[in-house]
């Protein structure tokens, strides 16, 4: 196979959708050897906030000399960057290797057993397990799909567990109140083993406190025994126990990212007793050099991505423009998909000058199908023209699904280029 045709084989499983079961991962692990156990791992799960705090702990173990893997979801620019090493997505040379690989057990499933094709990001998952146990990572940093109980990542024996956030998100599968939610999340939590817990409700922590009472996991959990010291010039120290890290500067925006830096700290605190590399150094140089893109991200001077596409992350967009930007005025553009409550979403952001505008994406919502009372544009690089020659006061915030921050991205970007 050729790059094009692996990726049109990978996307032909999109079609069994999602049946949040581990019995079929658990046996294609099982097959291949089980190469989810034999390097250390990190399981991160969360409504908002798994990809940086992804981010920030990858940055902090490369700076202390660690081969590090990390699983994410979704892409922004081309799929490999969803199985990376220190950064540097799978090649595609490696990826075509993994997928012919694979595909002698999805053979053998299909043939010899009763079990239904995988899902896609089953598959996504197989590959990655395999090309870090290839490569020979020193650890690997997963970050669930959804929910986290049934997800195709539950599957490992972790060093520590992070749940970042939870909020309202994925509700047709994880449950429409905050409790069923959390308890998805929370079932990656394991016996023994160190779960960090990010600023959540209080029926949130206590159902969380109550899980790791049952599985006897030690838990830490941001504003309780983790604690977010702001420091002058707007630094941040992260204090746990009897250790306060140094004073740190965060590049990505918002409450929402102290609270994704802080659990990362924490984490790469706790694993010093086995990475013993880690230094104050390494993770003040990972923290202040963590970017990720679309999310809390500038394209040159007045434009600002941010994937809000959920109730929590438009609420931390909110927080963010009121802390940083009271004195700019702030236009928005946002599209998302048709299965998100967008009218709601739309409705928290009414105070500021919003456009809506659809996407090439089978999901994205239609734009005559948004409410009319908003701005309409019909081609997203039409709106962003008005960037260009805008006053100084002048804010350009792009919002909504990670598909469409994706797509405007690459234009951004490819622009600038040329």
């Amino acid at each position: 196979m050729n790059y094009t045709e692996t990726i049109n084989f990978i996307h032909s499983f999109k079609g069994n959708g999602r049946r949040p079961k581990l019995e079929r991962m658990c046996w294609l692990l099982e097959q291949t050897g089980n190469p989810q156990m034999h390097y250390p791992t990190v399981h991160i799960v969360g409504t908002n906030g798994k990809g940086s705090t992804t981010s920030y702990l990858q940055h902090i173990l490369s700076k202390a000399g660690y081969q590090v893997g990390t699983f994410t979801s979704p892409y922004i620019t081309r799929f490999n960057e969803r199985i990376s090493i220190n950064g540097t997505e799978i090649p595609d040379k490696d990826l075509i290797a993994i997928v012919e690989k694979a595909q002698i057990f999805l053979n053998n499933l299909e043939h010899n057993t009763d079990f239904d094709r995988p899902t896609e990001f089953e598959l996504v998952t197989l590959l990655m397990f395999l090309y870090f146990d290839l490569k020979q990572v020193d650890i690997a940093i997963i970050e669930a799909g959804i929910g986290g109980r049934l997800d195709s990542t539950n599957v490992l024996s972790p060093e520590l567990v992070i749940c970042t956030s939870i909020g309202f998100d994925h509700t047709e599968t994880l449950g429409n109140s905050l409790a069923e939610i959390a308890e998805h999340k929370a079932g990656v939590m394991q016996k023994n083993t160190p779960t960090l817990l990010g600023r959540v409700p209080e029926e949130v922590e206590q159902l969380f406190r109550q899980k790791s009472h049952e599985c006897k996991a030690p838990l830490a959990v941001i504003d309780r025994e983790i604690q977010l010291i702001h420091a002058s010039n707007q630094a941040l120290q992260v204090s746990y126990g009897k250790w306060q890290s140094s004073k740190l500067k965060l590049s990505m925006l918002g409450q929402h990212q102290e609270n994704n830096a802080g659990l990362a700290v924490t984490a790469a605190h706790l694993l010093t007793q086995i990475f013993p590399k880690i230094t104050d150094k390494s993770i003040q140089e990972g923290i202040e050099e963590t970017h990720w893109p679309g999310r809390s991200e500038w394209i040159g001077n007045n434009i600002y991505l941010d994937g809000a596409h959920n109730p929590q992350g438009i609420a931390s967009l909110k927080q963010v423009l009121k802390d940083n930007f009271a004195n700019r005025k702030v236009h928005i553009l946002f599209a998302g998909l048709r299965r998100k409550p967008l009218a709601d979403l739309l409705e928290e952001l009414k105070a500021y000058d919003i456009t809506v505008t659809s996407f090439d994406f089978f999901e994205a919502l239609p734009l005559d199908d948004y409410p009319q009372h908003f701005k309409q544009a019909t081609d997203y690089k039409d709106w962003l023209i008005q960037a260009d020659s805008a006053s100084p006061d002048d804010l350009f915030v792009i919002t909504g699904s990670l598909y469409f921050i994706s797509e405007v991205r690459n234009y951004l970007i490819n622009e600038k280029k040329a």
